[in-house]
């Protein structure tokens, strides 16, 4: 899907720039083409069928839906179950969450997608099934979704809507004007393109400066960040491995994809597997480039809470893994 950009961004470093393979600025350049790219495309297309949706699908419906039905907890399992079928980073699932709290969806039920998102996909499921084999794989994507519902439930109960920024209070507030004001006139779709048009470039204008600079942070971490830096922290016998490795991931960024096999490194050089896995989630779920993405959209307090909560989860799933492992 994405084969056509990693050519672009070949061209552009090695042809163009004439960068020698291998260097850290050339893996640091590479990978702020790529992912600038890859970002910003899905940045546009999911924020513009969201557009879409949200104009036909009134705000107010959703929520009288999620408010009178008990589902007990259901909803934040589909949240994460949708999350395991969405390819993102941590960095490109901050758009559907965007468009899920436009929707009305309850904020913990879109934190639930939020944290599943980048720990479980197709790519981090077939790489594991190479890596550890299927039993492992079952267990970790039952984790992964596990991990996405009860932080979800937890956030959902802490009541933190207030804490989403005056930028998003604002969308909000005209996505539910257009929303009302559609219904009342009942406008064909071609009408209904020029606000969801101009929606589209007011939100795009509003984050793109912190996409940019998110994937910068990114790229000067994944070009520069040797793979066996902190291998030194996550000994096996110091009962405090897990979250250090928590802990020392959450400034790094990749994908399951970039992280899987140094994770497969460290379980090989004798790091017990649910360290190494708690490594990988705070890699790739947790990140400081996703945080100056999510500052669009939160306010720093509930940045802190949000990290805080999805870290103690990742916590106990890597003190589980090392009990089942």
């Amino acid at each position: 899907m994405f084969d056509w950009i990693e050519h672009l961004a070949d061209w552009l470093v090695f042809d163009v720039f004439n960068l020698e393979k291998g260097k850290h600025l050339t893996e640091a350049l590479h990978f702020f083409i790529f992912d600038s790219v890859k970002i910003l495309l899905l940045v546009f297309i999911v924020i513009f069928f969201m557009g879409i949706v949200n104009s036909y699908f009134p705000v107010e419906k959703v929520r009288n839906y999620l408010s009178r039905k008990k589902l007990y907890g259901f909803e934040y399992l589909m949240a994460s179950l949708f999350g395991t079928v969405t390819p993102f980073c941590s960095c490109s699932s901050v758009p559907l969450f965007i468009g899920f709290v436009k929707g009305g969806i309850p904020l913990g039920v879109t934190f639930s997608f939020l944290v599943t998102s980048p720990l479980v996909n197709e790519v981090a499921i077939g790489l594991f099934i190479g890596l550890f084999g299927l039993k492992t794989t079952i267990i970790y994507v039952i984790s992964g979704v596990l991990l996405g519902t009860i932080s979800g439930v937890i956030l959902q109960k802490l009541k933190l809507e207030k804490y989403l920024s005056p930028w998003v209070q604002q969308v909000l507030e005209n996505s539910q004007k257009e929303t009302e004001k559609f219904e009342i006139e009942h406008t064909t779709f071609k009408n209904r393109l020029p606000s969801i048009w101009n929606e589209t470039k007011t939100i795009l204008k509003g984050i793109l400066p912190y996409v940019i600079i998110g994937i910068a942070i990114g790229g000067l971490m994944h070009g520069y960040i040797p793979e066996g830096f902190f291998e030194q922290y996550l000994s096996k016998d110091n009962w405090f491995a897990v979250p250090i490795a928590t802990l020392l991931a959450v400034p790094m960024y990749s994908g399951a994809s970039g992280v899987l096999p140094v994770v497969q490194v460290l379980v090989a050089k004798g790091i017990p597997l649910g360290t190494a896995i708690a490594f990988m989630m705070g890699v790739v779920g947790l990140s400081l480039p996703e945080a100056m993405l999510l500052k669009k959209v939160m306010t720093l307090k509930l940045i802190g809470i949000f990290f805080s909560v999805v870290t103690l989860c990742i916590i106990i799933s890597g003190y589980v893994f090392n009990i089942i492992f």
